[in-house]
């Protein structure tokens, strides 16, 4: 059984997504934030981890666990360059950090 036509469509329509972020991401490259400190530690402490598991088979949920794990620990590296240290923790974050946490706060509401 083949695939159904809108899937096609579906990936056009990420395609012109991917085109406008290019976009946006060149006009606003990075976003000044304050985060708590707390959480701070915690994202450069992601970054720090070693994570030398082979990746398995995963079900959705657990890929896209995964891939905001990942999302975490960039952010982590963005406050470890920072050079800031306090509560809160000045940092600027790359747009792609700053939107996937604000990504993944959205997908939990």
């Amino acid at each position: 059984m083949g695939e159904p036509p809108e899937y096609r469509r579906y990936r056009e329509d990420v395609e012109v997504l991917r085109r406008i972020g290019a976009q946006l991401a060149s006009a606003v490259p990075y976003v000044e934030c304050l985060v708590p400190g707390e959480l701070a530690a915690t994202a450069v402490a992601a970054w720090e981890r070693d994570e030398e598991a082979p990746i398995v088979e995963e079900t959705c949920e657990q890929t896209r666990s995964r891939l905001r794990a990942g999302d975490l620990a960039l952010l982590g590296l963005a406050v470890s360059r920072s050079g800031s240290s306090g509560d809160p923790v000045v940092v600027r974050l790359p747009v792609a950090q700053f939107a996937a946490a604000v990504e993944a706060w959205s997908e939990s509401r």
